[in-house]
């Protein structure tokens, strides 16, 4: 029999694998009687409630694969301990490091400002002609600028190679110390040192437990006025009140969030109007890349028992 692989309509389907059968269904319905003995399962767009339900049906699931960067949806599925399961980390570096680095360019270059001067019909004078050089008081190039990267790995690494040619010096923060290339890596023991010294602070820290409200009040502090905040990791790391606050008091700089705790961001958020935040509905990763290939080579690892790129420890979620 033919091993079945179950695809997403959200995305173009995939070139085909010898013995392997591709059914694509629709990534916001349930599952159709007919293809429930698939052995694979790919997931891309579908509401975690209804990927529960769907994941439960399949009672031949030997191998899910995330085509998503993020993996948390995976410890609501209860999902026997003999199946396989991967993420789409890879498949997302080069989309989420260009949307941040657009952003920390809208920060440099005072977007947030100049897009509520447009909707507003105001010139906004302030930010035009000539500009007096403020030194560390704003945050206005990159030239000499320093960027810390907070949950540095494969998108820190992608966004290194685009910051570099601007002159910024980047700086990782991860669990692990470790001298990644040009760039040095530091465990979160060293942060209040590093963030006294950041220009620009990259959140993409993953949902976990150990990282809810990481960037919080005690973190905050340590940043200079001038500073700005990137996240375009996962809302829950951001304290939002804290950041609210520390903007309130003239503490911080600005933000740019593509990610907030609650998504999509209710309507009465004050995040909305603060002049100072630019939002963003997370947008930053929704074009995997490459996918063909990853699912290709995972499904020949996963028919080998060899480990699959992304394979996630189910007993240890944490160490992906």
């Amino acid at each position: 029999l033919m091993t079945k692989l179950l695809f997403p309509s959200t995305l173009p389907a995939p070139k085909p694998i010898p013995g392997i059968e591709t059914v694509v269904y629709q990534a916001d319905k349930p599952l159709p009687e007919e293809h429930l003995d698939a052995q694979i399962l790919a997931v891309w767009d579908t509401p975690r409630s209804l990927l529960r339900k769907n994941v439960q049906r399949l009672k031949n699931l030997e191998y899910l694969q995330f085509l998503s960067s993020g993996v948390d949806a995976f410890t609501q599925l209860n999902l026997s301990p003999s199946v396989v399961v991967a993420g789409g980390r890879s498949l997302h570096d080069r989309p989420v490091a260009e949307h941040t680095m657009g952003l920390i360019l809208a920060a440099a270059r005072s977007f947030p400002t100049l897009v509520r001067a447009q909707i507003g019909h105001r010139w906004a004078e302030e930010l035009g002609g000539s500009q007096p050089d403020e030194g560390n008081e704003r945050f206005t190039t990159l030239d000499g600028a320093n960027v810390l990267i907070w949950g540095y790995g494969s998108i820190g690494r992608q966004l290194n190679q685009l910051l570099k040619p601007f002159g910024a010096n980047v700086t990782g923060v991860a669990t692990t110390a470790r001298q990644d290339g040009d760039v040095s890596v530091h465990t979160t023991d060293d942060l209040p040192g590093l963030l006294e010294k950041t220009d620009v602070l990259v959140m993409i820290l993953p949902k976990r437990a150990s990282t809810d409200n990481a960037l919080n009040s005690d973190v905050l502090k340590h940043l200079p006025r001038h500073a700005w905040v990137v996240n375009v990791g996962r809302g829950s790391t951001v304290d939002e009140e804290a950041l609210l606050v520390a903007l309130n008091e003239h503490k911080l700089a600005g933000a740019m969030l593509d990610v907030t705790q609650t998504e999509p961001l209710p309507v009465d958020s004050p995040l909305w109007d603060h002049p100072n935040i630019f939002i963003t509905p997370h947008a930053a990763g929704g074009r995997p890349r490459d996918f063909n290939e990853l699912l290709q080579s995972n499904i020949a690892a996963w028919r080998a028992g060899a480990a699959l790129q992304n394979q996630v420890d189910t007993a240890n979620p944490d160490a992906y």
